[in-house]
């Protein structure tokens, strides 16, 4: 069997800061998705913490859409770090502080989605062993303990992960 090697799509050359106005646009335009991402994050974690999944999963393609953006404000911030270093040291200053603020906001609703989802697991794992219990003969040995049947006895759990 003849293995055709794949090609690598062609990637436009990311546009280089050449003047302290295209600097600043760049910068402008990572602090406007920055903002915009945060806003929708800040409210996707109040959504989740009240309990109301649905209305935060709809949130889901803005920020899928807005983190595409994020990326590539970050990529053409990147490619012109070198010259953003040498002609205006202050706003890649600035730029920092306010990323690591971002940081920040973004930590804490990773934390929050981490314990919505330990929670959901936790409490489909009780369902499941109390369904588990409940499907299970109660049979004893000969000497009076209760049997642990086998595996046979376990009844698939099937969950719908539509809301």
């Amino acid at each position: 069997m003849q293995q055709h090697p794949q090609r690598q799509p062609a990637t436009a050359p990311v546009p280089l800061a050449v003047t302290p106005a295209e600097a600043r646009k760049l910068a402008e335009n990572l602090m406007e998705v920055m903002s915009a991402l945060l806003g929708v994050i800040e409210r996707e974690t109040e959504l989740v913490r009240a309990g109301k999944v649905r209305e935060a999963m709809a949130l889901e393609p803005k920020k899928t859409e807005l983190s595409r953006r994020y990326v590539g404000a970050i990529t053409h911030l990147k490619a012109s770090q070198k010259y953003l270093q040498q002609s205006v040291p202050e706003l890649l200053a600035t730029l920092h502080r306010h990323h690591d603020t971002f940081r920040a906001m973004l930590q804490i609703n990773l934390t929050v989605l981490a314990t919505a989802h330990a929670v959901s697991e936790s409490i489909i794992r009780g369902v499941n062993t109390e369904m588990q219990r409940r499907n299970m003969p109660n049979t004893y040995t000969a000497t009076g303990q209760r049997a642990s049947p086998g595996s046979r006895h376990n009844a698939p759990l099937a969950v719908s992960r539509s809301l």
